[in-house]
């Protein structure tokens, strides 16, 4: 017999992946992939009045470079470099399990508070489906923010042509607040992805309604699973954020606070949208099961009816196919020697069988719904009165 081969069906890039890290080394430990590329590393110092950008190949530069602008932005793009993220602890007295957590990426999006920095860990959805996501994580100092991303980042990208406007808003305020604009590009792209779920959740109370089948079913199963996996994403930066705007921190400023609890609104917003789209789903699938089971009960029924009908004429053909010998005896079939004995007993069981299908039709178990068949409501009695 020949070997069946079953195809698997293709997993979406998911948003959570476990990370493997080295076993039996001490926390804090940077290990990288020497074979990757090296980061692209883009600077940007600005203030109300300027600004200048450039990329850079060493980060010895940066010292003096903070010197010059209030607000000092690094953008780090590319796989993770041990040695980069080394010579950044040393100049910054960065923490090394916050540098851990940066070289690994995918870890769970966080707020970690330090004395004198914070270390933000997100994630943007850069295409809905399949479900893709970067990890895009923030260091935040007085006067500096540097943003690792492995992949080209839409936010970043975004909120440096916000810098590049003239008189803008980010021109004038601080390091934290440009840490916060990433914040909230990143927020501001879910409501897309939702938007996508929301045309596709449409389509699919069209299909289960009109043509469901497994796929249907799949696309459901596929959807709940892509909508858990953003909620594993928001909920607990959202969490975060609220913390951080009770407590406060000595690189966030009054004022961006304010604008914190926008942004935490916002995220409140996209998992209320989550729920209720994991609701629908839900319902979906109860539907879809609920259309499968009539279909299959409209076939039980065809089936039944077919079968019901040819009971008495399978006993009454075996009756007349038993080889009984009339001259033996005037009980043994006696109507085998009548002239029409075969054509009256084929008229006989037509007649069964038609008045099978009378009864089945009054009832109302096979052919279109017989309304008129349904007892009439009697009619209320006039007022005579009037």
């Amino acid at each position: 017999m020949a070997k069946r081969h079953i195809r698997k069906p293709k997993r979406p890039h998911r948003a959570y992946r476990p990370h493997h890290h080295h076993l039996g080394v001490a926390p804090g430990a940077l290990f990288d992939d020497p074979d990757a590329p090296l980061p692209v590393i883009s600077i940007m110092g600005y203030n109300e009045d300027g600004y200048e950008e450039e990329l850079i190949s060493e980060i010895e530069s940066l010292p003096s470079l903070l010197t010059q602008w209030p607000v000092v932005w690094v953008d780090v793009q590319g796989p993770g470099s041990a040695p980069l993220m080394r010579r950044l602890g040393e100049l910054f007295d960065f923490h090394r399990l916050a540098l851990e957590d940066v070289l690994h990426g995918h870890q769970t999006p966080k707020i970690e508070p330090y004395e004198d920095f914070l270390l933000i860990v997100a994630n943007e959805v850069s295409q809905p489906h399949p479900l893709h996501t970067t990890p895009l994580c923030l260091f935040v100092k007085q006067g500096l923010v540097l943003t690792f991303h492995p992949e080209a980042s839409k936010a970043v990208d975004t909120l440096r042509d916000h810098v590049r406007v003239p008189r803008g808003r980010v021109r004038f305020m601080g390091a934290d607040f440009l840490a916060y604009a990433v914040l909230d590009l990143v927020v501001d792209f879910y409501y897309p992805v939702m938007d996508h779920f929301s045309d596709t959740i449409e389509l699919l109370e069209a299909e289960v309604i009109e043509t469901a089948s497994t796929h249907t079913a799949a696309s459901i199963h596929e959807m709940k699973q892509d909508l858990l996996a953003l909620r594993r994403l928001i909920s607990p930066l959202r969490e975060s954020i609220n913390t951080l705007i009770r407590d406060g921190h000595p690189v966030l400023t009054d004022a961006t606070r304010v604008f914190l609890r926008d942004c935490h609104d916002h995220m409140v917003h996209v998992l209320e949208f989550i729920e209720s789209y994991r609701e629908i789903l839900g319902g979906l699938l109860d539907i879809y099961l609920s259309s499968v089971s009539n279909r299959m009960n409209e076939v039980m029924r065809v089936l039944t009816v077919i079968s019901t009908i040819f009971i008495p004429l399978t006993f009454l053909a075996g009756l007349y196919g038993m080889n009984f010998d009339a001259s033996a005896s005037p009980w043994n079939m006696p109507e085998l020697h009548s002239y029409w004995g075969y054509p009256a007993l084929m008229l006989f069981l037509a007649c069964i069988a038609g008045g099978q299908l009378f009864f089945f039709w009054r009832k109302g178990w096979i052919g279109p719904q017989r309304h008129h068949m349904l007892p009439k409501r009697e009619e209320e009695p006039k007022d005579d009165a009037r």
